[in-house]
């Protein structure tokens, strides 16, 4: 539980970190935002194959189960862990943010109101992920996932601050709303930790539905914006770097 509070506390202090050059007033072309879209996703994606579905198996037949069973059962918690949070989308009343406005500035702001929430709903798995990975028997795996999160926590702290820079917000408060973003972090690594730790068979499916979670946020909100601009080359490109930074650091502190 401890290990996870700190691994969650650690990944909303790089969130923080990624709104200080808008604090400071750096700007950043669109071309670099979507690029570190990019970053961020290949991070993610790695950290969902190597920190998460890999552990997922192996937990699974740890427990008596054998290759089918256990691709089975993780197979199940990656479509459970993407529905839960295409449920929460869903439900998430996005257009409160934008009432009473009316034309493009309207449509802007609902655009990044939209993302902002995204990236709040993607913290969600993030920090579930954390606190199932230290509940685990692997602290190493755990630290080396913590790691790769905050790495792509700090950009990601960033462009929640631009985003909400954009539309006018001022810079005081786009930075206070980014760091914000981060803190549902540590709280639900906490929570993660403590679902696991309640009951052990649970791990394979609380390690796969944090990956379904993490696939689907990449899928059908990081990469559609990143994008959108149409810098899909700098995107991808970004996307390639961060899997590969993620892969080395979970594999080599194995």
């Amino acid at each position: 539980m401890k290990g996870a509070l700190i691994g969650g506390l650690l990944a909303a202090l790089a969130t923080a970190l990624g709104t200080l050059p808008v604090l400071l007033s750096q700007q950043f072309s669109q071309r670099t935002y979507d690029t570190m879209l990019g970053f961020g996703a290949g991070v993610m994606l790695a950290a969902s194959s190597f920190s998460l579905v890999i552990p997922a198996l192996a937990a699974a037949r740890s427990q008596g189960a054998n290759g089918w069973s256990a691709g089975a059962i993780v197979a199940a918690g990656i479509l459970s862990g993407a529905a839960a949070l295409w449920a929460i989308d869903r439900a998430v009343p996005h257009e409160h943010f934008v009432k009473g406005l009316a034309g493009p500035q309207a449509r802007a702001m609902k655009r990044v109101w939209l993302f902002v929430l995204a990236i709040v709903l993607h913290n969600l798995p993030e920090g579930l992920a954390i606190g199932v990975a230290f509940a685990g028997s692997d602290p190493v795996g755990a630290t080396a996932l913590t790691t790769g999160i905050a790495i792509q926590d700090v950009p990601e702290g960033m462009v929640v601050a631009l985003a909400l820079r954009t539309v006018g917000y001022g810079r005081g408060l786009a930075v206070g709303l980014g760091v914000l973003s981060g803190l549902v972090e540590p709280v639900a690594a906490v929570l993660g930790a403590a679902l696991i730790t309640f009951s052990e068979g649970l791990l394979p499916w609380g390690l796969a539905m944090a990956a379904g979670a993490m696939l689907y946020v990449i899928s059908h909100e990081i990469i559609p914006e990143s994008h959108r601009q149409g810098h899909e080359a700098f995107a991808t490109g970004g996307l390639m770097l961060g899997f590969v930074i993620m892969m080395l650091l979970d594999t080599a502190l194995a």
